[in-house]
Order: C-alpha cells, then sequence, then structure tokens
C-alpha cells in the first residue's frame, strides 16, 4: 500500500517537511501556518541582531548621512574587530568599530543594534572607548 505525503516547503531556509496524509485538508493548513509561525519565531528571536555597518552609523548618528558613511567605508577609513571593514559588512553588539579621520582617531563597542531610535537615546546604541 502506497502512502500519500504532504510536503511543507520553506523557500528561505529550503528546509522540507514531508507529512503522512491522514487527516483533512483543514488539519494541514493549520500545521503548514503553525509551523511557519514557528520557524518565523526561532530566526526572529533567537538570531544576534545584525545591520549594516553605514546603516549603523547613520542611525547612531555618529555619522550623519548614509552616504558619507558608506564613503568613508569604502576608503578605508574605518575597521571592525581590528580588520578593515566595507559599507556592507555586518555589525552586531560587542563589535568595535574605529573610524580614522585624517590623523585622529576614534573607537567605540556596539551595545545595541536598533532600527530606528529618537534622537535622545542614539548614544545608548555605542559605548565610547577613546576620542
Amino acid at each position: 500500500m502506497a502512502h500519500t505525503y504532504t510536503c511543507i516547503y520553506t523557500p528561505d531556509t529550503g528546509a522540507r517537511i514531508y507529512i503522512r496524509k491522514i487527516f483533512n485538508k483543514s488539519f494541514y493548513i493549520y500545521l503548514k501556518n503553525t509551523l511557519l509561525c514557528l520557524k518565523y519565531l526561532l530566526n526572529k528571536d533567537f538570531k544576534k541582531k545584525n545591520m549594516r555597518l553605514d546603516k549603523f552609523l547613520k542611525v547612531s548618528r555618529i555619522i550623519k548621512r548614509r552616504t558619507v558613511a558608506n564613503e568613508a567605508c569604502d576608503t578605508g577609513r574605518v575597521q571592525i574587530n581590528g580588520r578593515p571593514a566595507k559599507a556592507g559588512t555586518q555589525v552586531k553588539e560587542g563589535d568595535v568599530v574605529v573610524l580614522f579621520f585624517g590623523d585622529k582617531q576614534f573607537s567605540f563597542r556596539i551595545l545595541d543594534v536598533k532600527e530606528t531610535v529618537k534622537k535622545q537615546e542614539c548614544q545608548d546604541m555605542y559605548e565610547v572607548i577613546n576620542e
């Protein structure tokens, strides 16, 4: 006797879950939605927050405009954890970033990564190590 299976495919991770058809169609829709919700919650809540370097510099108001931050990164004036960084490099909590402006050096540690932040709270995103 051949069994019939239903495949639940998640395009972003490429995971496939095969379920043997025993119940009716409404149960499959419920199960599929439940699995997708669990996958979303696991990916969202337990991953470390990441952000592009140029966006972080703009959101934290260290550099006023994102295009200026992008140019600073591309010319090699920014290092993350001792390595030169491009604008698209992902930053996370705990990274140490060093900016070189002429003969001056500004280094800070990233404490929090947020998509948007109020002007009064932007300095809570990083801790200055030296200026």
